[in-house]
């Protein structure tokens, strides 16, 4: 499904948005492009229940727990205690009928490997999708993504120079960086980190080309995912959900400015680490596509924040 890229300004560059927030379901978002990817594999296997892992705002459990309402099956969430609070995602988990359970994050995986084991003895046939839909799945639906870039560029006659997202847990920014291989591309992609530190954050972007490379017997040379992957860890601040007076005002100007939502976690996060790293780095008169990666529940929760 293609979602549409917005000209928003020309400074010292032309800046661009895809508007993965738009994607068609459930608020959008790349955990809508990537989640809706793992029931296809849950038809094909006939499982009857999900398990998955994510905290009171993840995105991705509410594209998960929306779907299997829609498909009328059981879905479990193991949620830390430490990242639990109420929001709009939360209040939606709710409404579509999933069973959460909480822990503590040292016992996530422990409770994830019994509610399973359990599932299993009372006769279901669970399917496990990794917190923010992790794995060669959800990297192929940025592998999509980045044809649909590829081909926005054809019909339009631009090239773009850049293109920099929020990297999370990984596999949006390995999907990019998989297009870019596979289509012999050659913009830079700049994932800028809004929770993990380099050396671990990298790896785990270079380890997840790797293996998607590996799964679909696609040549590459080592080096060149070793040149592509651009994990920038400058700007997460103290870490996951943690912002400061400029990301709130990169949100306030996004709005007001261009109509387009933004949160402190993870897209205004993103989207102001990108403005500082233009500046930082001196880039100027290129084409600069940044992908609005979603979360607009989070943008609610968020408004609270920019009164202050």
């Amino acid at each position: 499904m293609n979602t549409p890229i917005q000209k928003i300004e020309k400074n010292k560059n032309y800046i661009y948005i895809k508007r993965d927030d738009l994607f068609p379901y459930s608020f959008g978002g790349n955990k809508a492009r990537k989640g809706l990817l793992f029931f296809d594999e849950i038809k094909k296997n006939n499982n009857d229940c999900v398990v998955t892992y994510g905290s009171s705002s993840s995105n991705h459990v509410r594209v998960i727990t929306n779907k299997c309402c829609e498909m009328n099956i059981p879905c479990y969430i193991i949620s830390p205690l430490e990242n639990s609070k109420n929001t709009f995602n939360l209040k939606m988990y709710k409404l579509f009928g999933a069973k959460i359970i909480k822990t503590s994050i040292e016992e996530v995986s422990e409770t994830i490997d019994k509610t399973l084991f359990k599932l299993r003895e009372n006769g279901y046939n669970p399917y496990f999708i990794q917190g923010g839909g992790h794995g060669n799945i959800g990297t192929q639906a940025y592998v999509d993504c980045y044809n649909e870039i590829l081909n926005y560029e054809k019909v339009n006659n631009i090239n773009f120079d850049y293109i920099f997202h929020a990297s999370g847990t990984g596999t949006t920014q390995a999907g990019l960086v998989c297009g870019s291989i596979i289509n012999n591309d050659n913009k830079r992609i700049i994932g800028i980190s809004i929770a993990r530190r380099n050396p671990r954050g990298r790896d785990i972007v270079v380890n997840s080309v790797l293996d998607y490379l590996k799964e679909y017997n696609i040549e590459y040379d080592k080096n060149l995912v070793d040149k592509k992957v651009n994990f920038i860890d400058k700007y997460i601040l103290s870490g996951y959900g943690n912002y400061d007076k400029s990301i709130i005002e990169t949100i306030k100007y996004s709005m007001r400015n261009y109509g387009i939502p933004m949160d402190t976690t993870y897209v205004g996060k993103a989207f102001c680490g990108m403005n500082k790293y233009i500046e930082e780095n001196n880039i100027s008169n290129r084409k600069i596509l940044f992908i609005h990666t979603g979360g607009t529940p989070l943008f609610f929760d968020d408004l609270e924040v920019t009164d202050e």
